[in-house]
């Protein structure tokens, strides 16, 4: 796994998403806040995945995304879950701070799925404050839905940003899980991050068939939440 993850494909991810983050965060808000419009008619239990682009699905149809293969899942074994893409590319776990109020208080919220952290390690922030904002993004989410079930998609860096900083910045995830009591997917990109036939043309984001290896990596986490939660 490690030397995938120091490949040049993930290191294309990287460095080009960056490039990306402030034109893309316009263009997908208004995506958001459609999908949270629709969802409000549906009686269903609620899953929320919010995160970035990873999450928004870009540059596939929403039904081939994870969220979207999330969903066939949740349907084909017949459970009463909607599955809500909350996701909006190039976002920080800054920007995913101020926004997430604004998400959760529109419908009730079984469970929330945490998919940030990634454009951080992008802009080299400091990981102290990708974990002390990805921590208050869980309290904000259990102040307004105290029952709510908590899963953290974890995600790591190649060490071309220095393997100190790599190092501090693997070790936010499992961290934020524990203090947070928390459900942790180690690593979100699995068998996907740096696999150039899994990837689109620009070499960032998962084709169909890489979001399919993500579901089933989010799904093996997933799915005993939904259990739980009966």
């Amino acid at each position: 796994m490690i030397n995938k993850l120091i490949t040049l494909s993930l290191i294309i991810f990287l460095f080009s998403c960056n490039t990306e983050i402030k034109q893309k965060e316009s263009e997908n808000r208004a995506d958001t806040t459609n999908i949270q419009e629709i969802t409000t008619n549906e009686d269903r239990k609620n899953i929320i995945f919010f995160g970035n682009s990873l999450t928004a699905g870009y540059g596939v149809d929403p039904s081939e995304a994870f969220t979207g293969r999330i969903q066939r899942k949740i349907d084909s074994l017949g459970l009463d879950y909607l599955a809500i893409n909350a996701g909006v590319s190039g976002e920080t776990t800054a920007s995913g701070l101020s926004r997430v109020e604004w998400v959760v208080k529109r419908q009730p919220v079984e469970i929330f799925v945490l998919e940030l952290g990634g454009n951080d390690g992008l802009r080299g922030i400091d990981p102290e404050e990708t974990e002390k904002n990805l921590k208050a993004i869980i309290d904000k989410v259990r102040i307004i839905h105290p029952d709510v079930e908590i899963l953290l998609a974890g995600m790591m860096i190649p060490p071309n940003m220095g393997s100190a900083y790599a190092s501090r910045f693997q070790a936010v995830f499992p961290r934020v899980a524990e203090e947070k009591n928390v459900e942790l997917i180690p690593f979100l990109l699995e068998d996907v991050g740096g696999v150039a036939k899994l990837n689109l043309p620009d070499g960032i984001h998962p084709t169909p068939e890489g979001h399919k290896i993500v579901s089933n990596t989010v799904w093996k986490f997933l799915r005993p939440m939904l259990q739980e939660n009966g």
